[in-house]
């Protein structure tokens, strides 16, 4: 494809250029004194056209300059055929505050057919000047859209990263700090304790970084975690001296929903244990006619899990999908965390 490019790009210029030239010099009615440099003019302009992409504002200057001499030493010449190749690629390449003005200066050098040719042909040929402007306006455009889409992309790639890293770290690192101060205080005491708590923390420290190692490899098509994984999330976190309840009700998902779903959890229960001090949690996952809803209790100190980066996170999440996560004390003690996430949602 860029080879083809770059040798339209050497084609047109001498394609147009050759033709004008030729065109000057066997219609022309002034002596070959003055046809033969209009003819040199003429090819220049069309030579300009090389750097038409790089450069289209000079370009369309010169080929405006060029297709006036044309127009008055070879009146019979209708098509300023270097001119309208670049207003078509200043149209492209820039904004109407510089296509605008050129394309009505193209205008006027066509309005000068009106003194040799039909007022029809004319006509024809300024509609042609507008169509191709419009249509390099519109390549433009589509251009913009897409570099705009692509850096939409790039900026909700970049959160959901940012997302996962939070969730797997904080999750990992939370459970990781609660054992390891377990184990501390049972270690004398009670060594068998300690060594289980030990043995959680290389578990979850594993995990952790398995998490992170697909994470960080999001680019191959790996399967990311989802709620059938809870037992596994929940695991570690008993172990650590959460009682955690979980109630499931199995409806297929999903891959956006469920990964999602599963995260939301994640952050709620890292939450309970790094903030509320609670001794039980229970988690509660059922489909409510077409809608997900999530909903993660605890026994803790309410109002303390309610703030900070993982509750936004949790509902940004739930609002790429169209869905919502309300979180706050609960009045007889504890917090929750409630989220509905609608599973029409294409993954």
């Amino acid at each position: 494809m860029r080879r083809l490019r770059q040798s339209f790009d050497v084609v047109v210029p001498a394609l147009v250029g050759v033709l004008v030239a030729f065109t000057v010099v066997a219609t022309s009615a002034f002596t070959a004194a003055i046809a033969v440099p209009a003819a040199l003019v003429a090819l220049a302009s069309g030579a300009a056209l090389w750097w038409r992409r790089r450069k289209p504002v000079l370009v369309m200057a010169i080929t405006l300059v060029g297709g006036l001499v044309v127009q008055l030493v070879a009146p019979l010449t209708v098509f300023p055929l270097a001119a309208l190749v670049a207003i078509g690629s200043l149209a492209a390449a820039r904004s109407p505050r510089f296509s605008l003005p050129a394309l009505v200066l193209l205008l006027g050098v066509i309005s000068l057919n009106f003194r040799t040719t039909t007022a029809e042909d004319t006509q024809f040929v300024m509609a042609v000047a507008v169509v191709v402007c419009a249509v390099g306006e519109a390549v433009r455009n589509r251009r913009v859209a897409l570099a705009q889409a692509a850096q939409r992309a790039v900026g909700e790639e970049q959160a959901r990263i940012a997302r996962e890293l939070h969730d797997v770290i904080a999750h990992g690192v939370s459970v990781i700090v609660v054992q390891a101060a377990a184990a501390d205080d049972v270690f004398d005491q009670r060594p068998d304790r300690a060594r289980e708590a030990l043995r959680s923390i290389d578990a979850t420290g594993r995990a952790t970084l398995e998490e992170l190692r697909k994470l960080l490899g999001a680019v191959r098509p790996e399967k990311r975690p989802g709620l059938d994984r809870l037992a596994e999330l929940v695991e570690p976190l008993r172990a650590a001296g959460l009682h955690v309840d979980v109630r499931l009700d199995p409806v297929p998902l999903p891959a956006g929903v469920d990964l999602s779903a599963y995260r939301i959890v994640q952050e709620a229960l890292t939450n309970t244990l790094r903030h509320a001090h609670a001794g039980r949690a229970e988690v509660v996952v059922r489909n409510d006619s077409g809608v997900l809803e999530l909903e993660v209790r605890d026994d803790g100190r309410g109002g303390v899990a309610g703030f900070g980066r993982g509750i936004t996170g949790m509902r940004e999440r739930a609002a790429l999908l169209g869905g919502t996560v309300d979180a706050g004390p609960l009045p007889e003690g504890g917090f929750r965390v409630h989220a509905r996430l609608p599973l029409a949602v294409t993954a």
